[in-house]
């Protein structure tokens, strides 16, 4: 069978589930500090294809893609810039075969690391440098952009002008504490930004457990009702046990959670930090249902 176009699939009035954590995935497999965890696109490429057919396999509609930090200007600092489209269109063709024909996959993108308003890099190199990304992402067979975990305003809609040379659907979602992101904006004013910006998929991802979500998707609903939006929601809030950080929550507990978060406005649902293809199978025995998919 073949998938049909994703915002099709947006349509067809379920609930679309996406993957869990990749960064932690990695940590456990052996990525170290200090390392990037899109070098293994190329140097252990095995490992990540791994982890994306493990959550294919735990019963996700779509992946993400190794490329969180695959911006030229995130690169830099592993020495790593001029490999920036190579390393994304290796991360999402990884996604690809392990995907199929059968299920979606998203390209991620993450924020740069640095702040615009600090003239540390001027905005239209910061643009090249999204731009670059994209173009690895949509060679190497991606159905959508997601970009995430995104804080600032400013850096969002230079990075929606780069994806939007890709001419596939849009998702971007920021990361919300407390009412606000870490750049201060809250969901409401993030929410009225990506309508005007004409974003296809509104949402949020970390920061938050499943739990903590509902008040976010709650507040961007009331802003944009008829908007699909896609929750990547932390395994809890993380704990310190020794030197060691861990997410407690469980998957029963998480898919426990899910029926609220979907009564609150959620039309795609997935995990974030600590999240395992555990939690993913979890949640997808609680949604249990079919769509998006032509003979």
């Amino acid at each position: 069978m073949m998938r049909i176009p994703f915002m099709q699939a947006i349509q067809c009035g379920r609930v679309l589930l996406s993957d869990g954590a990749w960064g932690t995935f990695l940590q456990a497999e052996g990525l170290k500090a200090g390392e990037s965890p899109e070098s293994w696109n190329l140097l252990r490429p095995e490992i990540v294809k791994k982890i994306a057919e493990s959550y294919i396999a735990a019963g996700s509609d779509m992946i993400e893609t190794n490329t969180f930090g695959g911006c030229r200007y995130n690169l830099r600092q592993y020495g790593l810039a001029e490999k920036s489209y190579e390393l994304n269109k290796a991360g999402a063709l990884l996604s690809r075969q392990a995907a199929g024909d059968e299920h979606w996959v998203l390209g991620s993108v993450g924020p740069s690391g640095t702040i615009l308003m600090t003239g540390e890099i001027a905005e239209d190199a910061l643009y090249e440098d999204f731009l670059v990304q994209m173009t690895g992402l949509i060679d190497g067979g991606v159905d959508a952009i997601c970009l995430e975990t995104f804080s600032a305003l400013d850096e969002a809609e230079l990075a929606i002008q780069a994806a939007r040379v890709t001419g596939l659907p849009l998702i971007c979602t920021f990361t919300f504490e407390k009412g606000f992101s870490m750049m201060g904006v809250t969901p409401e004013a993030y929410a009225e930004k990506m309508m005007e910006l004409g974003i296809d998929v509104l949402g949020t991802n970390c920061g938050n457990g499943l739990e903590g979500m509902r008040d976010i998707v709650k507040r961007i609903r009331t802003v944009a009702p008829g908007y699909p939006v896609l929750v990547h929601a932390n395994a809890g809030l993380p704990k310190l046990q020794g030197t060691e950080m861990f997410y407690p929550e469980t998957p029963e507990a998480m898919a426990a959670a899910l029926p609220d978060i979907i009564a609150a406005g959620a039309t795609l649902v997935g995990g974030c930090c600590g999240t395992t293809p555990e939690h993913i199978r979890a949640m997808k025995n609680v949604l249990g249902n079919k769509c998006g998919r032509t003979q």
